[in-house]
């Protein structure tokens, strides 16, 4: 099938991202399958031919690929229906539960599904440096911190690029994420923990989203920076994995496949 014939649907298509998503589509010259949205007095602006839809069900029946970044609450129900519809799932909601996760995992059985805290690709190859990093440096010598600002609006903290960044760090040492995490510290918190995973989060202003990994020694200090400058970047990622995704066989996969990476 070709872009020109790949229909995407938006789920939660009135929303910030949402209209940024419409017009990477748009740009892509993909077909523009309308979208889901509890907010359709807000679809001032949309494309006059874009059908609005109340859930995902309905949108699944016209798509080839649903791009959704809307809330934890709503992941249940959508893997359900997609997986029903035989549609393949773009997904960037973070924060999952273990019962969303699980149902995340049962909607790959059936469809394609690209999950991901982050589509731009930068933050990807940060990841992967990270876990690379991670295993090389030992955590007796090399302290692990990350280190993350965004606007004023987000409501979550750590934030979910910055949990997956951790999660990369642990895998390449061969341990679980919530055994080592740090987040927080305040007061009287004692000496740092060996091989802990510290996390720090900053609001303000209306910054994109910027992420530093550090891996500091008595001797030397490591940093990974990355910076979004628009949020754009993560719109034009999620188009990205879905014209990569349509087609492909059931299974869960990564912005790492996408990009083409080779496996570590």
């Amino acid at each position: 099938m070709g872009i020109k014939q790949m229909r995407i649907g938006i789920a939660g298509i009135t929303g910030r991202v949402g209209r940024l998503l419409v017009e990477e589509v748009q740009a892509a010259g993909a077909v523009l399958a309308g979208g889901t949205t509890r907010t359709p007095d807000r679809a001032e602006g949309l494309p006059a031919a874009c059908p609005l839809f109340a859930d995902m069900s309905a949108l699944a029946e016209v798509c080839d690929v649903v791009i959704d970044f809307t809330h934890a609450d709503t992941v249940v129900a959508n893997a359900q229906a997609l997986a029903a519809k035989k549609v393949a799932w773009v997904l960037g909601t973070t924060g999952l539960s273990a019962q969303q996760n699980t149902a995340v995992l049962k909607a790959a059985e059936h469809v394609a599904v690209v999950h991901a805290a982050n589509f731009s690709p930068g933050v990807t190859l940060v990841q992967r440096l990270a876990r690379m990093m991670g295993q090389a440096l030992p955590p007796d010598a090399y302290d692990a911190e990350i280190v993350e600002m965004h606007h004023r609006q987000k409501v979550d903290a750590p934030s979910g690029t910055a949990l997956a960044i951790g999660r990369a760090v642990a895998l390449g040492r061969g341990v679980a994420l919530e055994d080592v995490r740090e987040s927080g510290r305040d007061g009287h918190t004692g000496p740092r923990r060996e091989g802990a995973i510290g996390f720090a989060a900053l609001r303000g202003g209306q910054i994109a989203g910027e992420h530093d990994v550090l891996f500091t020694s008595a001797d030397e200090q490591i940093t990974l920076s990355h910076r979004a400058f628009d949020r754009r970047i993560f719109a034009t990622g999620a188009v990205r994995a879905a014209l990569w995704v349509k087609g492909r066989e059931a299974g869960l996969y990564s912005m790492e496949d996408v990009l083409g990476l080779p496996p570590l």
